[in-house]
This record gives structure tokens, C-alpha cells and sequence, in this order.
């Protein structure tokens, strides 16, 4: 089955710094990519400094004269977060554009973060909300478009608030859906917050639909040593056009949360093909469960206290 070209236009970003965690590979590569080839000068947090040495060299093929660079940064450790944070700020340059990109998905046995978080919900969520508060004033100072990546994952489940770490009972999709509903919720709440405060910056959220990406590959680092019977599925029917997106079509929902003019704050941006599995990119309903104001302050105050990081209530 022929597949239809779905793309989007990128206004010309020179002049604009934007920070893509995840963008080592897959997905989060291409989205730093168009970024770097619309003109933004672009700050890659990798893990691992092998993998970012090959996303700078796919970045310069593509477009020969990005303005690209490379740091270190691992979410699933605090300390990291926080000198990652450092480092942006003694640079002292504004950011425009952050992409929460990153994240980590159903590991088949719990495992824990640096700081003892379960995997998913530290990764995901935690050092996503860390790393927001560290870079808070640079985000201010440049009245950044803030987007977090969710997931239709954040469409089931809820947060486990009696076992946040999950040490009673792990259920790795359960986890993997309680980070996006908390990343979720904390990305609406900063839109409110900025509103209601004038801190000048803009967040919404996205999701990729569903595509043959690296979440579902064969990650020895999460303890999976092959690709999950889901992906070869995916794969298969996403190379048909049957259903599901592509790894090209996936990350079309963050570029147009994070450059569409004239933003509106608050939004949801995602596939919107059948059930928002593949499809042209555009604005979609939030999920219910993202929908309680409440609940994202409580949210919000939990991980200011399990992070022992804060977003300053300041007002212009």
C-alpha cells in the first residue's frame, strides 16, 4: 500500500537555541535534526557519548552547516539533571525551544534510577520536571516553547499514588503510563502557571501515535535483549502504511507543538489518523486524564519534593 507524503513546514528558526533530550537516535535525532536544518542552533543532552558522537555526525551529513552541540546528560540520575543545569546556566544563552523528548518504556523487570526512582516514572517524569527547574530562567529569559513528550499510553491506567515507585507490585506498562499521565499533567500545569504568573512561557505536549521506534528495539541497558513481539508487528504493518506512523511521521507531532506560529499553550498535538496511531500531525482533545487541574498540583508538588528541585513562584 502506497503511503501518502506527510510532512510540515518549519518557519526559519536562526537565531533560536533549542535543547532535544533523546536525541541520540531514532526519532528525537530526526527531530533535532530539522530543528539544526530550519536554522536553530541546537544543544544535544546525551547519555551516551559514543551514540551523540554519531547523531552530531548524521546531523552535519544532512545539514553541513548545523549549529550543533554536544552535552552530557543522563535523566535517570538527579545530579546529572543538575549539572547539565549548570552548565546551561554559566553559558548564560536563552532557550527557545525544549523538547522533553527523552524517556524509557516497559522494561520487563523493575529496575530503579540513581536516586532509587522506579525506571520509567524517575526517567520519563522526574528528570524531565528536574531538569525544567534548572533550566527555569533560561526558559524565561528566551519565553520558551516548552514541549513534552507524551504517549496514547497516557490515555490508560492512572498514577499508582500509593506505590509511586512501584515496589509492591511492578507492572511495566502500568509504570510506563503513569510517567506520561505525570509528564502530561506537568506540562499543562507549567502553561497554567506561566499564565496566570507572566513568566512568557508556552507549553503544550505531544505524542508520536505508534511507530517502529527505538522504545519497543532490543535495549540491554533496560534488560531487553531482543525487540518485543509488539514491534515486529508494528514494524511490519508500519512499512505496508497499514495503521500505524513511521519513524519519519513520528516526530512531526513535537516539531509542530514546538514551532507552529502563533502558539496557543495547553495543547495537545499527536497523529491524527485512526485513534491517533499514524497520520498527518495536528491538535487532538487532551486526554481525560491529564484533564484535572488537581491533579497536576499535586503532581507538581510531589516532584518538587521527591526531586528536591523548584520552579519559583515569581510573577512579572
Amino acid at each position: 500500500m502506497a503511503r501518502e507524503n506527510i510532512d510540515i513546514t518549519i518557519p526559519d528558526l536562526r537565531g533560536k537555541r533549542a535543547v532535544v533530550t533523546g536525541a541520540s537516535d531514532g526519532m528525537g535525532l530526526g527531530i533535532a535534526t530539522r530543528l539544526a536544518s530550519a536554522g536553530a542552533q541546537v544543544a544535544l543532552p546525551v547519555r551516551n557519548p559514543r551514540k551523540g558522537d554519531a547523531a552530531l555526525a548524521t546531523i552535519r551529513e544532512h545539514v553541513p552547516n548545523a549549529d550543533v552541540t554536544l552535552h552530557s546528560l543522563d535523566l535517570s540520575s538527579l545530579d546529572s539533571v543538575a549539572a547539565f543545569g549548570q552548565e546551561m546556566t554559566q553559558q548564560g544563552d536563552p532557550i527557545d525551544i525544549l523538547i522533553n523528548n527523552a524517556g524509557v518504556m516497559t522494561p520487563p523487570d523493575r529496575q530503579a534510577t540513581a536516586d532509587g526512582f522506579e525506571l520509567q516514572f524517575g526517567t520519563n517524569h522526574l528528570g524531565h520536571f528536574a531538569l525544567v527547574a534548572h533550566l527555569f530562567p533560561l526558559l524565561r529569559t528566551g519565553r520558551a516553547r516548552v514541549t513534552s513528550q507524551i504517549s496514547i499510553a497516557a490515555d490508560q491506567h492512572a498514577i499508582n499514588w500509593d506505590d509511586l515507585n512501584w515496589d509492591r507490585n511492578y507492572h511495566g506498562r502500568a509504570a510506563y503510563s503513569q510517567s506520561k499521565i505525570a509528564l502530561g499533567l506537568f506540562g499543562l500545569e507549567l502553561d497554567r502557571r506561566s499564565r496566570e504568573s507572566g513568566w512568557g512561557i508556552t507549553s503544550n505536549l505531544s505524542h508520536p501515535g505508534v511507530a517502529p521506534t527505538n522504545l519497543l528495539a532490543a535495549r540491554p541497558e533496560v534488560g531487553r535483549t531482543r525487540q518485543t513481539p509488539l514491534r515486529r508487528v508494528i514494524t511490519t504493518l508500519s512499512a505496508r502504511g497499514i495503521l500505524f506512523g513511521t519513524v519519519e511521521t513520528a516526530k512531526l507531532p513535537a516539531l509542530m507543538a514546538a514551532t507552529v506560529p502563533e502558539p496557543a499553550g495547553g495543547k495537545l498535538y499527536g497523529p491524527t489518523g485512526f485513534r491517533h496511531l499514524g497520520g498527518p500531525p495536528g491538535e487532538q482533545s487532551v486526554y481525560s486524564r491529564l484533564r484535572n487541574p488537581e491533579e497536576a498540583g499535586r503532581v507538581w508538588s510531589v516532584s518538587e519534593r521527591l526531586t528536591q528541585t523548584a520552579i519559583p513562584d515569581v510573577r512579572e
